[in-house]
């Protein structure tokens, strides 16, 4: 079977399932950065990220059901901000490669020194 044929049979995880799925959007990604910044209305967040008010509700919405962000009303707006608590499973799962790649930058300045050596050998000869 080719495997757009499987992909189209596999079941997706809904995207409020869970933080990974979430965040797999890259505009949530984006609002996540932005709300970095501080607390922003709806329609602020729609247009730093240039799509439609709708679009950044919805995407809002996601964030909030799987706890990225929380809201609050003002006046007649809702206000977002960042809670990042919700991304410490994404941090400890990451967190679990951080010794691969101290391992690897490692080995690669070993490799580097050893070449600098043999140069410095090689010029004094």
């Amino acid at each position: 079977m080719p495997i757009w044929a499987y992909d189209l049979r596999m079941a997706r995880a809904a995207t409020t399932s869970d933080v990974f799925n979430a965040i797999a959007e890259p505009q949530r990604r984006q609002i996540l950065t932005l709300l970095r910044g501080g607390e922003r209305p709806v329609t602020e967040v729609a247009r730093e990220l240039g799509i439609t008010q709708p679009g950044a509700s919805k995407h809002l919405r996601v964030l909030r059901e799987v706890g990225l962000v929380q809201d609050r009303r003002s006046g007649k707006q809702s206000l977002y901000r960042l809670d990042a608590r919700g991304l410490r499973p994404v941090h400890e799962w990451t967190g679990g490669f951080e010794q691969f790649w101290n391992e690897s930058f490692d080995r690669l300045e070993n490799y580097v020194q050893d070449l600098r050596q043999k140069r410095q050998e090689e010029e004094k000869d």
